[in-house]
């Protein structure tokens, strides 16, 4: 590439982040009807499997998703298991 062509780094994409922005607003009007099926599936779905899938989903938009791994820096330890505490 020639010194100089070309958008420069970090520069927006105009034509495709309005795109993005478009695509974000029509997804956001089925918020919850999507939320709604969800919650149907963690209910009454067939597997557990699906169940498990749709819970997740749940919380990792209620909570966001956990770190992969966190260390405990007193011990070093790696901690693999995660409690979601609510303060409401």
């Amino acid at each position: 590439m020639r010194e100089g062509s070309g958008r420069p780094a970090g520069a927006v994409n105009k034509a495709t982040s309005e795109l993005k922005f478009n695509l974000s607003e029509l997804a956001r009007q089925h918020t919850n009807d999507a939320l709604d099926t969800l919650v149907d599936v963690m209910r009454s779905g067939q597997s557990d499997s699906a169940r498990i899938a749709a819970a997740t989903a749940i919380l990792d938009r209620g909570y966001g998703k956990p770190s992969m791994t966190q260390v405990d820096n007193s011990t070093g330890h790696v901690i693999t298991a995660f409690e979601v505490v609510a303060d409401y």
